[in-house]
């Protein structure tokens, strides 16, 4: 991905880690909570098989639904 759009990318995948701030279910391997920011960036990981950052551009709308998709379904 050039950097323009994963710098995009990461934007919106902050906006994304503060809207699923406190919604994410508990688990036993997170005892003081799990970190939203962290969550979209290994879901996106192990969607695309790759980091953010590595997927190609003409997968930027692709990862930008499935960013949408986490919002409305925490787990």
């Amino acid at each position: 991905m050039n950097s323009e759009n994963a710098s995009k990318l990461w934007k919106i995948i902050q906006q994304a880690g503060d809207h699923l701030q406190g919604q994410l279910p508990e688990h036993p391997n997170h005892p003081r909570g799990r970190n939203p920011y962290a969550h979209v960036a290994i879901c996106i990981k192990n969607k695309f098989a790759l980091s953010y950052k590595d997927i190609p551009d003409d997968q930027f709308d692709n990862v930008l639904k499935y960013i949408e998709f986490l919002k409305e379904n925490p787990s």
